[in-house]
């Protein structure tokens, strides 16, 4: 074998192996969170475990509620398993950017959390509510004219309450929302304002009061949040939405756990 041969030989051997390695980080490189969603045939959600009626436990301790009839519908679409991962409001976001979870329910916006984060089409209403019973009209702030009103002390609700209750009202304030729930359920006050995740426990259990949503105060949707450049992933999750929407199966659970119908104007923020 002559020396040129031999170089010939071994040039080719190094390109090969230069392709080789090309090909390998190129196939990295294009990799992205369904094709590893795919592979590992799971899809890992952070959620809220004891967070009703988004969800919580049931009677066979599996997790129900709105949350995770969305997550369900997302496992469905990429036709994986769904499992759903407990995650507290501190955690959550390490989780997700350390791809301990694939993506995390019931995330409202902020410009902070952009820098860190990616968020799909809002499919969960969340918002500030004046509730009443039904016999009791109030439409707006100024019926607010006069009236008692249960509101937890400190919170975005007592803020949002504050900016628009008149002078007249008679706004009580107290540092839990069982407390607020059982001053509005015991007459104690004509009026509670708390978000729609409370609201729809009472909506629920007391149909004697018939109590309802009077009014908004204020509106900031859940958002399903992901990692920053899944584009696959975040497309996939807004088209679910979108198809739920279309084929009135968000509506059906809103109707279920939240208690009433949805209304689109909700998940914009």
């Amino acid at each position: 074998m002559t020396i040129y041969t031999t170089l010939r030989s071994s040039l080719v051997a190094l390109l090969l192996i230069s392709s080789a390695t090309v090909g390998i980080a190129t196939n990295a490189a294009n990799a992205d969170a369904i094709d590893d969603i795919t592979k590992a045939g799971v899809l890992n959600v952070g959620v809220f475990a004891d967070f009703p009626p988004f969800s919580s436990a049931s009677a066979d301790m599996t997790l129900k509620g709105y949350d995770m009839d969305v997550a369900q519908a997302l496992a469905d679409a990429l036709k994986v398993k769904l499992v759903p991962v407990s995650v507290t409001g501190q955690n959550r976001i390490p989780y997700l950017t350390e791809h301990r979870v694939d993506l995390l329910m019931s995330v409202g916006y902020s410009k902070e959390r952009e820098q860190v984060i990616d968020f799909a089409a809002a499919y969960a209403p969340y918002y500030i509510a004046v509730i009443g019973p039904k016999a009791l009209e109030v439409k707006n702030k100024d019926d607010l004219a006069g009236k008692s009103i249960a509101v937890n002390r400190g919170t975005l609700e007592d803020t949002s309450l504050t900016e628009v209750v008149p002078a007249s009202a008679d706004v009580k304030r107290f540092d839990n929302y069982n407390s607020v729930i059982q001053a509005f359920i015991s007459g104690q006050t004509q009026l509670m304002v708390v978000g729609n995740d409370v609201g729809a426990q009472v909506l629920s259990r007391q149909e004697a009061l018939a109590p309802e949503q009077k009014f908004q105060l204020l509106t900031s949707p859940s958002h399903i949040a992901l990692n920053k450049k899944e584009d696959r992933l975040k497309q996939a999750i807004n088209d679910t939405v979108a198809k739920m929407l279309a084929d009135g199966s968000l509506n059906k659970s809103s109707e279920a756990w939240l208690k009433t119908p949805l209304n689109p104007a909700n998940l914009k923020d």
